[in-house]
């Protein structure tokens, strides 16, 4: 990891451009402010992008299941829960085998809308890996996926 330290005057410093830290949040920033401008007309946020293509995957999870797939925190969940049953585009439902459990679950226009944004989410991946070959691409997930377990 030498890469990421650069010997000035004699000393080790770090920069930002060589920091895999930083290089990754900055792509993260990058593709969520143009997927957040692809969505913009059709009333979503990534992060709202995120819940329902989780409940398209399979519907019927348990908030905390939810907030395990998406990556996001209980308080956080419940409020893009909420938000989105508001839209009228996910409903709680009664777990059937323990009642203080809701399920949630997409609506027909949940469904709807996640049929109309998959081609926009898959197309957006597709400019992104653009000049990367399939070996590659698979590679860097891959290899970010590493780096993901390494914490």
């Amino acid at each position: 990891m030498d890469d990421v330290l650069v010997r000035q005057g004699g000393q080790m410093k770090y920069t930002t451009d060589k920091s895999l830290g930083f290089t990754v949040y900055r792509t993260s920033l990058a593709f969520k402010k143009e997927f957040a401008r692809r969505l913009r007309s059709y009333g979503v946020t990534p992060e709202q992008w995120a819940v329902l293509n989780c409940l398209g995957e399979q519907d019927g999870v348990s908030q905390k299941e939810l907030a395990e797939r998406t990556y996001k925190d209980s308080p956080t969940t419940a409020r893009i829960i909420d938000k989105l049953e508001s839209k009228g585009l996910l409903k709680r439902v009664d777990a059937p085998q323990d009642r203080r459990v809701f399920l949630i679950c997409l609506t027909q226009s949940g469904k709807v809308l996640r049929e109309d944004i998959l081609p926009i989410a898959t197309q957006l991946n597709v400019e992104a890996s653009k000049g990367l070959s399939e070996t590659d691409l698979n590679q860097l997930l891959d290899l970010l996926n590493k780096v993901y377990a390494n914490f």
